[in-house]
């Protein structure tokens, strides 16, 4: 059995389709999986295993030798996660008997409702999005509990990682910080991050590395928390690829971020964190094996259970001494690993 999986969306969402992708592995071991992803998720590929074929997707016609290569693939069965107008056409195009989507697209779109088949009782506003994406396995004969997110790191990553804590953290316990998303609304104060990174460094004597991606926004936000620090930081924002970072996110001993990749990648690391949430909402997105502190709003501590209606929350009302006693409790937690 040939099967396609469609993940649009972004680096988190792919993320958080590896345990669905684990799952079709375990229960249906001889089907030939292939997975069809933007081109910004191609650095994660290497991490997730039991891909027999992966298929980068670019939008309008730049996609055509995508599409060419879907519809010659001959699928007998695809499995959309995204949901929306480009995986829609992905799905008809490949021709595959068994075309599965959430039912929740009766409500969204009379016209791509005819590009499927298989339609499962299942709404993303209501799940844990991982539990979501395994819904979607149903029609295949597949029910099964989402864990935490499953990856594969490749031994170039974890050899750069290794490097790096030999030669610039050297193999002092360490805490990563990355304050950076693509959504500026994530954003916590620069002077707050500054202060909680030195809390780290003269409280709990755990080297601080401050990670981040390079776009001006990013770049930006992390330029106005150095310039608010008066202690030593390992900056290695935009110098990481993604597997790397998770490769030095497992030898960490907290990793403290908003909703972000990095987040995920601790989880799939069993790496101890403190997240901060303010816009997305934790109910869906957050780790629930691997140990996490999760602020949001004005708790002054950490939040284990959330509803699956939450209204956003400002960054700022997440205080700076709710972070510093998260912080203290996790160093508390077991290391993931030691350094």
């Amino acid at each position: 059995m040939k099967i396609l999986l469609i993940q649009l969306r972004r680096l988190g969402d792919l993320i958080l389709t590896t345990p669905a992708i684990s799952a079709l592995r375990e229960h249906l071991p001889a089907a030939q999986i292939a997975l069809a992803v933007p081109g910004e998720s191609a650095p994660l590929l290497p991490a997730i295993q039991g891909l027999r074929q992966t298929f980068l997707t670019k939008r309008g016609v730049r996609d055509l030798s995508a599409w060419m290569e879907i519809r010659r693939a001959g699928f007998d069965c695809v499995v959309d996660f995204t949901r929306n107008d480009r995986s829609a056409w992905l799905t008809f195009l490949s021709g595959a008997p068994q075309r599965i989507v959430s039912d929740r697209l009766k409500i969204k779109s009379k016209i791509r409702l005819r590009f499927y088949n298989e339609f499962v009782d299942c709404a993303m506003k209501q799940m844990h999005t991982a539990d979501y994406y395994l819904a979607l396995l149903q029609p295949l004969g597949i029910s099964a509990t989402a864990n935490d997110p499953l990856l594969e790191l490749p031994a170039a990553a974890q050899q750069l990682a290794s490097s790096i804590i030999a030669d610039q953290i050297r193999h002092q316990p360490f805490v990563i910080f990355h304050p950076g998303s693509a959504r500026v609304e994530k954003f916590w104060e620069p002077e707050r991050w500054a202060d909680i990174i030195e809390f780290a460094a003269k409280e709990l004597d755990l080297f601080p590395v401050l990670s981040g991606g390079s776009t001006e926004l990013e770049r930006a936000h992390l330029t106005a928390i150095r310039e608010k620090l008066h202690t030593t930081v390992l900056d290695l924002s935009g110098q990481l690829d993604l597997l790397s970072l998770a490769a030095l996110i497992e030898y960490a001993r907290l990793l403290v971020t908003v909703d972000s990749a990095p987040m995920h990648l601790a989880s799939a690391a069993g790496t101890p964190q403190v997240i901060l949430f303010g816009p997305t909402n934790p109910f869906h997105w957050r780790p629930r094996k691997s140990p996490a502190a999760i602020l949001f709003g004005e708790s002054p501590e950490p939040l284990h259970h959330f509803q699956a209606r939450e209204a956003k929350r400002p960054m700022k009302q997440i205080s700076t001494a709710a972070v510093i006693d998260a912080m203290r409790l996790m160093v508390s937690a077991p290391a993931a690993s030691a350094v």
